[in-house]
């Protein structure tokens, strides 16, 4: 099962403080354990809201509104995609995660994913297909912007 782990943002992460030296090489030898168990997919930091942007739906319209957002608690500063056996396991493996904000309270949100097999009007083929898809994806090289 693939699972997204969102580090929950902070005041310091929304001021744009990034972690320091000890912080990185922590994080650093975490996801060397995650990519060494092949556990880990994909895993990136966010800038701050203050860059960002959000557009709202109401019916046909698009309302655009710039950051920053309140409710830093309510905000993701970072993420994980993980390949687990089962809820449980991403558990144990959060657990092993040094904290994120420098020992000041901090919060991981793990949540399943949805893969093609489970929606109803999925058939074998179609999940071969979406799996074979999302393979040739991870392997193509990323552009830089």
């Amino acid at each position: 099962m693939r699972v997204m782990v969102m580090v929950k943002a902070s005041a310091e992460s929304e001021a744009g403080v990034l972690p320091d030296e000890a912080l990185i090489a922590a994080m650093g030898k975490f996801n060397e354990d995650l990519i060494k168990a092949g556990v880990l997919i994909d895993a990136a930091g966010l800038q701050s809201s203050a860059k960002g942007a959000r557009v709202r739906f109401a019916g046909d319209r698009r309302i655009v509104s710039d950051g920053p957002f309140a409710e830093t608690k309510e905000l993701v500063a970072g993420y994980w995609v993980w390949e687990v056996k089962s809820l449980a396991d991403a558990l144990d493996w959060a657990k092993r995660c040094p904290n994120p904000h420098n020992g000041a309270e901090a919060e991981l949100e793990i949540r399943p994913m949805f893969g093609p097999e489970d929606f109803p009007d999925s058939t074998p083929e179609i999940v071969a297909q979406e799996k074979k898809k999302f393979a040739s994806q991870q392997k193509r090289p990323r552009k830089r912007r």
